[in-house]
């Protein structure tokens, strides 16, 4: 399936957006859940990505006392300091009310058991805002940590919308299964990060760039703690993919490398990966270049 193509942007805002990596621990190493979006979805149909979507206008009315957390405290994990466009509550906010209305995944201090009723009144036309407040549940927004800021450039490789995500990774809630809803996304997996880079390389999955770097960074870490561990200890860092042609070849770069705009390398290993046979791939073919590189930085 052809996901990307050339696309030059109009001169529009990117629209505010949050997704959430979500981890369980297995006897092969973390896993991750990815959902795989419908196939007449206007972005990334077909694609397998991570719970997430954009910030909606009622995320803005999320308050300490309902995510469970200051906001002083969200806006230090976030790390973009001055001003921002969104708040810190309508991001975390839209991080955990998008993993619940995707995979029915609730992150909750208080209410945890509520699902079943929450999900009942977002039906009924309540706003999540007011849904929380109604069955008394209190959200955790100490149980999404950001991981890393995504920007869709002017001109893209990937689709015609601009986005600025944030990146979160959470450990799933005990006690709790995830489901796809069926609407926005039909399939629901865990994979490990290295297998779901082997499903993409064998073509059995399609992914985005972002969702192909985060699963080779995902993928150094050996278990859930020293991977969480490892968000807590480092800032957050924002990732606008820069696009140039190399030869006949289309390629995608990240900060760090010689042709980004940007000379601070984010993450261990590849900062490029190339547009070969309508896929993203490493240089010498396939993705897994990509998660031994980055393997090889962690470790030294």
């Amino acid at each position: 399936m052809e996901l990307f193509t050339a696309v030059d942007q109009p001169e529009v805002t990117p629209k505010p957006a949050a997704t959430v990596m979500v981890l369980r621990a297995s006897a092969n190493g973390p896993e991750v859940l990815m959902l795989k979006r419908h196939s007449q979805s206007g972005v990334l149909g077909g694609a397998y990505v991570f719970p997430g979507g954009k910030v909606d206008a009622d995320d803005a009315h999320a308050d300490a006392e309902l995510l469970g957390v200051e906001a002083s405290v969200m806006a230090a994990a976030l790390n973009e300091g001055g001003e921002m466009d969104e708040s810190p509550a309508s991001l975390f906010c839209a991080a955990l009310r998008e993993t619940f209305e995707e995979c029915g995944l609730l992150f909750a201090r208080k209410g945890a058991d509520r699902g079943a009723q929450l999900q009942a009144a977002l039906g009924e036309g309540q706003s999540w805002t007011a849904a929380l407040r109604g069955l008394g549940i209190q959200l955790d927004a100490s149980a999404v940590v950001p991981w890393s800021r995504w920007i869709t450039p002017k001109a893209s490789l990937m689709m015609n919308k601009r986005f600025d995500t944030r990146f979160f990774v959470a450990v799933m809630p005990e006690g709790q299964t995830a489901l796809h809803d069926g609407h926005e996304a039909t399939e629901s997996v865990w994979v490990t990060p290295e297998e779901g880079l082997r499903r993409y390389e064998a073509k059995e999955i399609d992914l985005a760039p972002p969702q192909i770097m985060s699963l080779v960074h995902l993928g150094m870490f050996g278990d859930v703690p020293s991977l969480i561990d490892y968000a807590q200890s480092r800032p957050v860092g924002v990732v606008m993919p820069h696009h140039f042609k190399e030869g006949d070849v289309r390629v995608l770069c990240y900060p760090g490398d010689p042709e980004h705009p940007d000379p601070d390398q984010l993450w261990p290993g590849a900062t490029r990966i190339y547009h070969l046979n309508a896929r993203f791939e490493a240089r010498e073919g396939g993705v897994m270049p990509l998660l031994e590189q980055a393997r090889a930085g962690y470790r030294a």
